[in-house]
Order: C-alpha cells, then sequence, then structure tokens
C-alpha cells in the first residue's frame, strides 16, 4: 500500500475525518465498482443494490482493513462476495438452480433498458454464463476492467498462473460457444 493510501485509510478510520474520506472514496470508486458489479448481476437495478450494500460494508468495517492488500482489492473483494450472495439469496427466492437464473439473467437482457450491447455483445454474454461461476469472473476481470493478473491476484488471492489457465480455458470455451451457436 502506497504512502497516499495509507494516509487516505488513515482518514476514513478517523471518526473526525471518515465522513470526508468516504465520499471521496465513493467518487473515486463507484464507477469500476458498479461496472464490476453489473458484470456479474447483469441488471442495472440490482448493481445499485449490490454497489449500496458494498459501501456499507466498506463503511462498517474499514477499521478491520489491515493494509495488507490494495484498498481497492479489499473492496472489490467485498463486492464480489456481496454480488455473489445476492445472486445465491435470489437464486434460493425464485427456488431455482443458479444456472438456471444465470439464464433468466441473460433472457432478460434483451429487454432491459440499461443494456447497451448489441446482438453481437449479447451472444458474449450468453457465452460467458455458460461458463463456471470462478472462470466468468475472471474472464469479466480481465476481458472487461482489463485487470492485470498481479491485481487479480490479490483481489481472488490466488496465484497469477492459475488466473492464467483459467482465463485461457474460459476464452477457449466462449470461442467455441460462439462458433457454434
Amino acid at each position: 500500500m502506497s504512502a497516499t493510501e495509507n494516509l487516505f485509510v488513515l482518514r476514513l478510520k478517523d471518526k473526525s475525518t471518515s465522513q470526508e474520506a468516504f465520499r471521496e472514496l465513493i467518487g473515486i470508486y463507484k464507477e469500476r465498482l458498479y461496472w464490476h458489479i453489473r458484470n456479474m448481476v447483469k441488471n442495472h437495478e440490482d448493481a445499485d443494490d449490490v454497489l449500496q450494500n458494498t459501501f456499507i460494508k466498506v463503511y462498517r468495517n474499514i477499521d478491520k482493513f489491515k493494509g495488507d492488500s490494495k484498498l481497492y482489492s479489499w473492496m472489490y473483494r467485498i463486492a464480489t462476495n456481496e454480488s455473489i450472495t445476492f445472486l445465491n439469496k435470489k437464486a434460493r427466492l425464485f427456488q431455482i438452480t443458479s444456472e438456471e437464473l444465470q439464464d433468466q439473467i441473460i433472457n432478460n437482457l434483451e429487454s432491459d433498458v440499461y443494456f447497451e450491447g448489441d446482438e453481437i455483445q449479447l451472444k458474449l454474454q450468453k457465452a460467458i454464463a455458460t461458463l463456471p461461476a470462478r472462470q466468468q469472473q475472471v474472464f469479466n476481470m480481465k476481458y472487461f476492467q482489463e485487470l492485470k493478473y498481479r491485481e487479480m491476484a490479490e483481489i481472488l488471492d490466488t496465484s497469477e498462473g492459475a488466473l492464467k489457465a483459467s482465463y485461457h480455458i474460459a476464452a477457449k470455451k466462449i470461442e467455441e460457444y460462439l462458433i457454434t451457436n
């Protein structure tokens, strides 16, 4: 963690400066976290809800942040976990499997007014939805958010080699899906 980030974290933890620092934090990371969440939950309203829950968790747990990783990596991990929890709750609510929920979400993309993709983008989203959850996550982080393997390894707490392999396998599966469908 850099000296600047360390000072920022201290401001977040200090009761006299936490409100202002937290507003800054939201301004800096809101859009990046939104798109990470949106790539997982697909729906704009759901992404907004999960983003709000993410920032609430960050605010409530900032004192537990030890600085072992970058602040953004820590928040990204929280956003990822909140997204997964949200999707699992939604699947349980509808009494369907996670895979069935993914299918439903992708099918609803066509009627989502916030979805700005064309037919090719929709086909790509359908291909991504066929991947196991971890491969989806790795593919989205690399392809859409253009994160480096080093950053992904820090966020997902795994090796760069494992992530490279996972991304390669995911890309091959997506390529096969796009060719055959």
